[in-house]
């Protein structure tokens, strides 16, 4: 993104937005011509004064429009408390600037990021992520209250003193890369493809880990270019119970607590999300026997899953995840158990699948997928084993 004053551009608002010269001058009025007796070297002399002095004028008035122009379209640039350039004697922002003003910041923003918000970027649009977990992510009570109410809290906070992190544990299937996908799309114009988005999958970005000394480095540095580039920034790091000790280390300053260096300075905010695996045993041990001592879903709470949740993630033997800093020294804010999903559930992903491909359905091709699918324990046979996974390469078979 073009981020300072290039040739071509200067050249344009000097040409462009320069006062017509009969306001040269002392306010726009001429000055008288010298007299034939002033001729010869001494007037040649003053006028090239006179040409320096509208130059000097002309160069100042050039860096004014362009410190008026750079804060219309890089407002995060722009410091509140620092006073424009003063324009020089005898020169003013007329109209037709003015208008020229105008039409150059929106031929700019035409085709670069910029807008009053100060990132078009970001949108953080909450009513859509509220809409869309309450429509689109099923059988996830927990996670959907949990994850707006934690997203909206911490980006509304005016100066947040760590980044947020938040754990999702459960099953495959259960909806982790679902809700991650749903905040990107709702924080950020772009989604996952926003500049402002990094996503990291364990066995795909860091699979060796005799290079786990270069992958921390890799890691860092991506994390603070991004944030760089942009003061609102979100990580999601994928199969996280599979990353290596050293790189959950190398994640620790950037989730512990920071003192602003300036406190009227906007606060730059980030949240990382952790995907894991890891705790869906023990989350549907928990479900299961709330649902048969007579529970109903939607009446399990954090308080029936969390502490057993924690403790078997630090209990994990399988994974440094539990034993990594970030979990002893209490950096996650929140660990969200995703629910194992059931048949009705599945039946509500077929559905979904056949209405994002425009196609007609029927409720006995919705039974047939979700019969498809494999359901434990073998008695109960009351979870989906992958949860809604596959469910969309399903509705192939009833493609006309």
């Amino acid at each position: 993104m073009l981020r300072g004053p290039r040739s071509p551009l200067w050249l344009l608002l000097l040409l462009l937005l320069l006062p017509p010269p009969g306001t040269w001058g002392d306010g726009g009025r001429a000055r008288p011509r010298e007299g034939a007796e002033e001729a010869g070297s001494a007037g040649s002399w003053s006028a090239f004064k006179g040409l320096r002095e509208r130059l000097r004028a002309a160069g100042a008035l050039c860096r004014r429009y362009w410190a008026l122009f750079s804060c219309r379209v890089w407002p995060e640039g722009c410091r509140q408390d620092e006073e424009p350039p003063a324009r020089p004697p005898g020169w003013s922002l007329p109209l037709l600037g003015q208008q020229y003003l105008d039409i150059l910041t929106t031929w700019y923003c035409s085709f670069q990021d910029c807008c009053d918000s100060g990132d078009c970027r970001i949108v953080n649009n909450f009513t859509g992520l509220e809409a869309d977990l309450r429509v689109r992510l099923h059988g996830q009570h927990l996670a959907r209250e949990l994850v707006l109410t934690a997203a909206r809290g911490y980006l509304e906070l005016p100066q947040p003193d760590k980044a947020l992190a938040l754990s999702f544990h459960g099953w495959s299937g259960t909806g982790k890369n679902f809700v991650a996908r749903m905040l990107a799309e709702n924080l950020y114009r772009d989604g996952l493809r926003s500049d402002c988005v990094k996503v990291f999958v364990a066995t795909l970005h860091f699979p060796h880990h005799k290079y786990v000394d270069l992958y921390q480095e890799q890691l860092a540095g991506q994390i603070r270019k991004t944030q760089e580039h942009c003061h609102q920034t979100l990580f999601i790091l994928d199969e996280a119970e599979k990353l290596h000790p050293g790189l959950l280390e190398a994640l620790r300053p950037h989730l512990e607590r920071q003192v602003p260096e300036n406190p009227r300075a906007k606060s730059p905010r980030t949240i990382f999300l952790f995907l894991s695996n890891l705790g869906g045993n023990i989350i549907n041990e928990v479900v299961l026997n709330l649902l048969k001592a007579g529970w109903s879903r939607e009446e399990i709470g954090m308080e029936h899953l969390e502490p057993q949740l924690q403790a078997g993630i630090v209990e994990a033997t399988d994974s440094g995840f539990g034993h990594s800093c970030l979990v002893k020294e209490n950096l996650i804010d929140f660990f969200i158990p995703f629910l194992p999903l059931e048949y009705r559930h599945v039946r509500l992903c077929a559905r979904d699948a056949f209405l994002s491909q425009e196609l007609l359905y029927t409720e006995e091709a919705l039974d047939e997928i979700a019969k498809m699918m494999v359901y434990v324990p073998k008695e109960e046979q009351l979870f989906s084993s992958q949860g809604c996974k596959s469910v969309s390469q399903r509705i192939n078979y009833f493609m006309p």
